[in-house]
């Protein structure tokens, strides 16, 4: 893809990060400037030892103890001017790096959030965790030390060339000449770090999602005694991690000598060609000293942006990788200026409704025309892989139709707002998701705001209150991560009572029942029934005798809608709800 091309560019990522310090420019600012009075210090002092060193050599009686003072007392101001910007910039500058790691957060996850159900389904969670969590954790100190020490750095170099020029241009020249070859060994060993860093965030994201499944289904590991596999399977990931971390660190180790063999390069080179210089009276004891001060300071800087390069490639890293979801499209949107869904009554139409999957052209639907009414209960029967699921996702634009249009009350689901067109539709469904938290917490999250009453007056209604009260905290019990403290049935009423709170005019339930035993069935069953009442009800149906009062029942198959009408037409037809009819019931 094109946006993939670009993240492998530097240029493409840098450009997509600069504006998180727009909100920080004046802290950006206030930094740059401590750290230019910090390298103000810095780049006086082998001035001041060239002017004493001089006065030594050439007038040492005019080196007077009040001269000497003042030079003490000129040197102390700026190493108190010195030491405030540098807690500046290790204080607020920190700080300023912490803000920007927070607001890429915030935008990361909230861009997630617009993301569509297939996204979810090609991509493994874990590797999302790593994006959102250890991947970001570095771009606080890029995002400080990135313009810092790359601006000291230049501002040294450009002084130093200056300065150096004033005392001895062809011995400057001499040992300036030698840099460009410094950068391209940092270009060849920085593009194989980078590379080596990506490696490890994604096995680091292989490892967290190999232990999510594996925690999440522990009770399938223990059951089947495969603790054994399991540890060997983390033990693979664990290798491969190493070893992507022994290639980083090869490439690392390769920088670095390479870089401290050019620092002793230049040493040599500074004092073989300035002592030759000072044998033939080009320069003079004084000048070399503070020439070698100098380059010394030339190299303590190199030596720092050599050793920030790991951190600046692990934070391009945490960039490129935050990008590749930034840049994954929203495939559901909804467009400019969309109307809000309001005084919902519950009439949905299908107008030649298609729908195939974007990475297959193959159709799940194809030419589906249905007319429910305000308060009709649709049931959708059929082998797997039939579309019930992907029909009932249709309607609140989990997925887009790719062809035809849905209307609700007459009004196009894609012209209206997602808040509102969701707000609308209830949804259970045979996977009960419970939110780590309390009772009172999941149930309260049907509705924004909802008072201790309004949930206990639903979870009356969905027929959880006696349950609820029975448990040892009540509606403040907490129930585990994924709610793992309940059984199924109380999981299940807890979700209906979520949705009797929100109130929505149109249902869905989707096979809601068919993992419940026979007794918790018939409570849950109770509760759907008085869910469904006054409302337009859409029920993908496992057990067939749930839906014998349905208004309409579609038989759904690769082939479309096989089949439609009440429960007795299609009994009487004897056609394909007939024979799946039978075998859960003899007629």
């Amino acid at each position: 893809m094109q946006t993939e091309e670009k993240q492998m560019k530097m240029s493409y990522l840098i450009k997509r990060f600069v504006p998180y310090f727009k909100k920080y420019k004046w802290i950006l600012i206030l930094d740059l400037i401590c750290a230019s009075l910090t390298t103000v210090c810095e780049l006086v002092f082998p001035m001041l030892v060239r002017y004493i060193t001089n006065m030594g050599i050439n007038n040492i009686a005019g080196l007077t103890v009040g001269i000497i003072l003042k030079i003490g007392l000129f040197y102390l101001i700026l190493r108190i001017i010195d030491s405030a910007a540098n807690f500046y910039m290790a204080d607020t500058g920190h700080i300023m790096g912490a803000k920007i790691e927070t607001d890429m957060r915030r935008d990361l996850f909230a861009h997630l959030e617009t993301l569509s159900h297939s996204y979810f389904a090609e991509h493994k969670v874990g590797q999302i965790m790593a994006r959102i969590t250890s991947d970001l954790f570095d771009i606080t100190e890029f995002a400080h030390h990135c313009p810092e020490e790359f601006f000291i750095a230049a501002l040294k170099i450009i002084v130093s060339f200056i300065i150096l020029c004033g005392v001895n241009v062809p011995l400057t020249v001499i040992v300036f000449a030698s840099l460009p070859l410094i950068f391209c060994f940092v270009k060849f060993f920085n593009t194989r770090m980078r590379k080596a860093f990506k490696k490890q965030r994604n096995q680091i994201g292989e490892i967290n999602s190999q232990v999510e499944d594996t925690l999440l289904g522990i009770r399938v590991v223990k059951s089947f005694a495969t603790e054994e596999l399991e540890a060997e399977k983390f033990e693979d990931g664990n290798k491969k991690f190493l070893d992507t971390k022994k290639l980083g660190y090869f490439y690392m180790a390769g920088f670095q000598t390479s870089n401290r063999a050019f620092e002793g390069v230049m040493y040599l080179i500074v004092v073989v060609a300035g002592a030759l210089f000072m044998i033939n009276g080009k320069i003079s004891p004084a000048d070399l000293t503070a020439y070698l001060l100098y380059v010394s300071t030339l190299l303590a800087t190199l030596r720092t942006i050599i050793q920030f390069t790991e951190q600046f490639q692990r934070g391009m890293t945490g960039i490129e990788r935050f990008l590749e979801i930034m840049d994954a499209p929203a495939e559901i949107t909804e467009k400019e200026n969309a109307d809000e869904l309001k005084n919902v009554q519950g009439n949905i139409t299908f107008e030649n409704v298609g729908f195939h999957y974007s990475d297959d052209d193959t159709n799940v639907l194809s030419n589906i025309n249905l007319n429910i009414k305000k308060g009709d209960s649709v049931a959708l029967v059929g082998p797997s892989g039939g579309g019930k699921t992907t029909l009932c996702n249709l309607i609140p634009r989990f997925y887009d139709v790719t062809e035809g249009r849905i209307l609700i009350d007459g009004k196009d689901i894609k012209n209206v707002t997602l808040n509102s067109l969701r707000n609308s539709i209830g949804v259970v469904q045979q996977d009960v998701y419970l939110f780590s938290g309390t009772v009172f917490e999941n149930i309260a999250y049907g509705l924004s705001g909802a008072t201790r009453e309004d949930v206990i007056n639903a979870a009356k209604l969905a027929g959880a209150h006696e349950f609820i009260s029975n448990l040892e905290n009540g509606y403040d019990t907490y129930v585990g991560e994924r709610g793992v403290k309940l059984s199924g049935g109380q999981k299940q009423r807890i979700s209906i009572a979520r949705v009797f709170l929100k109130n929505p005019p149109i249902l869905i339930l989707d096979e809601a029942t068919s993992a419940l035993d026979n007794e918790s069935e018939k409570i849950v069953q109770d509760s759907l029934e008085k869910l469904a009442k006054g409302r337009t009800v859409f029920t993908i149906a496992h057990r067939l005798t749930t839906i014998r009062n349905a208004n309409m029942i579609l038989v759904l198959t690769e082939n479309g809608i096989e089949e439609q009408g009440t429960h007795q037409e299609l009994i009487d037809k004897k056609g394909l709800y007939y024979n799946l009819y039978s075998m859960y019931t003899s007629l």
